[in-house]
């Protein structure tokens, strides 16, 4: 039985633990908690352990905290590192290399620069293979982990064929979570989007990927309109299709008319915090037009991510194949199951 402690209980803090306690192979050691909030009771109320940094203990006098942040890591096998953006390398320097610790950071992080927590960023349909025997690895953003589960099965069956992804990403503004987070009445353009760059750390440094960035005010999901250019003329769309149909984390949706369709048939479903955990291929959007696919397919922001983080932690812990980890993943989230539902309901009408 391996110990992990998840450092941070936030969007992505919150999913990754609860997770985790369906996992019959592992023990969460507690949660990590930076603000006196409502999220410590939530935490406690699902039976989890709450642990605070030490120079804040008296921050947290009317909760009921189980002790410190850096007593729980004493105990851990393995740290997840879920804290606010760029705290993450403060907790490396500070926290996890003292104690020679294994840890997993998140997209808010850097694998670049004097504040890079990893050389490495991971992405499970590519680089799974890459582990080896690293100690700090990133987990790639929602937005970036989407692009690699699109792009690695499309650059598999065509390969050099492919001359060039285009890629616009239309990014939520905030969590569902996050209701103190104020959301304006505008569309805001990203300049240099850190997306392209990271999403090349593990595709490689010559794909040809080209991405623009902005904001749009809504809650629910982000959405990818990606147009893929062949060196001749361009596949159907049914051969693109046929190529996801067994794809792990990738349903192909015939009749949602936006994201919030998908988002409300989760909670009708009542999948974990509304999540489905994968991309949604909207099929009736692709098209064929001369040598480009276009494709448009949504990603499920915070919760794309936590299955990977779940592939990460076997690599890193049990040193597991992908395939063995694959597995064990599947019998935790139930993927195919959320992908038959997510099929069926938005099914193409043939009638």
């Amino acid at each position: 039985m391996k110990k992990i402690f998840v450092n941070g209980y936030g969007s992505i803090g919150s999913r990754i633990a609860s997770f985790l306690m369906d996992d019959s192979e592992i023990t969460v050691t507690g949660v990590g908690k930076y603000s006196p909030d409502e999220g410590v009771n939530q935490a406690i109320s699902r039976g989890l352990d709450v642990y605070v940094p030490k120079d804040r203990l008296a921050k947290f006098a009317g909760y009921d905290v189980t002790g410190t942040i850096e007593s729980a890591l004493d105990d851990s096998d393995l740290v997840i590192d879920a804290s606010p953006g760029g705290m993450g390398f403060r907790n490396k320097q500070d926290l996890y290399v003292p104690r020679d610790m294994m840890a997993i950071y998140q997209g808010g992080e850097s694998i670049s620069g004097n504040m890079a927590v990893s050389d490495l960023l991971f992405n499970s349909r590519v680089n799974y293979d890459h582990i080896a025997e690293k100690k700090h690895i990133m987990q790639g953003s929602c937005n970036v982990t989407g692009m690699g589960r699109v792009i690695e099965p499309l650059r598999i069956k065509y390969g050099s064929r492919i001359s060039r992804f285009d890629v616009t990403l239309i990014r939520r503004w905030a969590d569902i979570e996050q209701k103190d987070k104020q959301i304006l009445d505008t569309i805001e353009m990203s300049e240099n989007p850190h997306h392209g760059d990271d999403a090349k750390t593990y595709l490689g440094g010559a794909t040809p990927l080209f991405v623009r960035a902005v904001k749009v005010p809504t809650r629910q999901m982000h959405l990818h309109i990606m147009d893929v250019r062949f060196e001749k003329k361009a596949p159907e769309p049914s051969e693109i299709h046929d190529i996801f149909s067994d794809e792990f984390g990738v349903a192909r949706l015939w009749t949602a008319k936006g994201t919030k369709d998908v988002r409300d048939y989760a909670y009708t479903m009542g999948f974990n915090f509304t999540d489905t955990n994968m991309l949604h291929i909207h099929a009736n959007m692709t098209a064929s037009i001369g040598d480009t696919i276009h494709m448009m397919y949504s990603d499920d922001q915070t919760g794309i991510v936590i299955p990977e983080n779940h592939m990460l932690l076997q690599a890193m812990l049990f040193k597991r194949s992908y395939d063995v980890a694959f597995s064990h993943t599947e019998s935790v989230f139930h993927m195919k199951e959320k992908k038959t539902k997510l099929e069926s309901h938005f099914a193409k009408n043939t009638g």
